[in-house]
């Protein structure tokens, strides 16, 4: 039994409206947008940019539940996604070439590839000093509840440490720097994705359980309808799979799906039998 309840979010992707819709259901926040979770940690998993009208709105919220919430005994804390990568990297490079060494051919930069993945200029205008040291100092990975939080469903995370803290600082020091193709290497790696899958993916997952810890690994950044093959507007519920030992919660929502609202640990519902 924990000692509070715990939540995980997926990717946002500038749908500010949307996440507060979802977070007022699932009773965390008031008409006002204002924390009610009492004493629940909340816990964000990267991705809040790119692709809908208003990511840097999605960050204030985040923020500002983070600064409410330990009034009430509870918490609000966010992982670092590819998207906030990238829209760093764009930030401060802009289209500066990456080395051809490190992209890996020529004609790449960052300007390029945050275009590409649906970049909003007005989410790059809206950026302050105080958003860009917010998410320079986020973590990549985290234990929550017994769970191992990460943002991409990657085993990459283990190259830059054995241990959570190593991994977190490895990155740090590299977002503390301006060295162009390190910052690209991160950005590569995160987009890095599918690990779990297959019939090798309880392995893969065991093998990063092991090293981290945790019981479970909690991801987003894969759509949960590429891997299920069904629309995102089908979707309801986070993907459990890998023996049960990975759980997917990115369900698609700037493509039509939800926003989901995850309450740890997940089990998926019994099916109806009376309904067959």
């Amino acid at each position: 039994m924990l000692d509070h309840p715990t939540f995980v979010v997926g990717d946002v992707h500038g749908h500010r409206d949307e996440l507060a819709a979802a977070l007022r259901d699932a009773d965390l926040v008031d008409s006002a947008d204002n924390w009610a979770g009492a004493d629940a940690h909340l816990w964000f998993l990267g991705d809040f940019v790119d692709r809908g009208p208003d990511g840097v709105g999605a960050i204030d919220l985040v923020r500002r539940l983070q600064r409410q919430a330990p009034s009430a005994g509870g918490a609000v804390e966010s992982l670092l996604g590819n998207h906030e990568i990238l829209l760093l990297g764009t930030y401060f490079f802009g289209d500066t070439p990456i080395p051809v060494e490190a992209a890996g051919g020529g004609g790449r930069s960052f300007a390029r590839s945050w275009a590409i993945n649906g970049g909003r200029l007005s989410d790059q205008e809206a950026l302050t000093d105080e958003h860009i040291e917010w998410l320079v100092t986020r973590p990549l990975v985290a234990l929550a509840a017994d769970h191992l939080l990460v943002h991409s469903d990657t085993l990459e995370y283990l190259d830059w440490g054995d241990t959570i803290e190593e991994i977190n600082a490895t990155v740090h020091d590299v977002l503390a720097g301006d060295e162009l193709a390190e910052w690209w290497d991160v950005w590569c790696r995160m987009t890095s994705r599918f690990a779990f899958r297959g019939p090798d993916g309880g392995d893969a997952a065991e093998e990063m359980l092991s090293q981290l810890g945790g019981e479970r690994i909690v991801h987003g950044h894969s759509v949960i309808a590429d891997q299920v093959g069904v629309h995102p507007v089908e979707l309801d519920a986070p993907h459990l799979y890998a023996d049960g030992r990975v759980l997917g919660i990115d369900a698609g929502l700037f493509v039509g799906g939800p926003c989901l609202v995850v309450e740890l640990p997940y089990e998926p519902e019994e099916p109806d039998e009376s309904a067959r």
